[in-house]
């Protein structure tokens, strides 16, 4: 579990289905826009799918995956560290919030939280968060976080079995020995 402000972040229970079901298919307009999967019919068994894929990932240490909760446990979207290249010690990561809960704070939180855990507990060098162009939403959540807008790379992303363009977007710790946020593996932001 990890502390995200407001939020917190916790793998996934079963008990968790119904109410990812339900945020899925109350997102399918905007989150779907960008993420294939969620789509209006996105069913229970679906999120029993994803969470088994999650355990198994995290068994392997190929994926940190996080259902994102408030205090009161309801639930509120997704996270996860995924796509790891342990040679260039680097990850992926992503994020989605349900459309009733957007525009809260959410996303940056889990954001943050994520950084926290790639770079203080996992060692990781770097952090990518690729984002389709088109979504200023998401582009705007990893800038307010602190990533650095390194470009756009063309054909990056596959939406919906077209392709698209992306922003590529990065938290990096400084390998300058010299530096002290290297010492202390902390994030190099503007």
């Amino acid at each position: 579990m990890l502390s995200a402000g407001r939020f917190i972040l916790r793998p996934y229970l079963t008990s968790d289905a119904a109410a990812m079901s339900t945020g899925v298919r109350e997102s399918a307009a905007t989150v779907g826009r960008w993420m294939g999967w969620a789509k209006p019919d996105f069913s229970e068994y679906d999120a029993a799918c994803w969470f088994a894929q999650c355990d198994q990932a995290r068994a392997s240490g190929t994926a940190h995956e996080f259902g994102i909760f408030d205090h009161d446990g309801q639930f509120l979207g997704g996270c996860g560290l995924n796509q790891f290249s342990a040679e260039n010690r680097m990850c992926n990561l992503g994020y989605w919030v349900r459309q009733s809960r957007q525009r809260l704070g959410v996303a940056t939180a889990a954001v943050i939280a994520l950084r926290g855990l790639g770079f203080e507990r996992l060692g990781l060098a770097r952090i990518e968060i690729v984002v389709a162009e088109g979504n200023d939403a998401s582009v705007a959540v990893a800038e307010k976080a602190g990533a650095v807008h390194e470009g756009i790379a063309r054909n990056r992303l596959q939406i919906h079995g077209k392709m698209h363009a992306a922003h590529v977007l990065a938290f990096v710790v400084s390998l300058d020995a010299g530096d002290g946020a290297a010492a202390h593996g902390q994030p190099v932001v503007p």
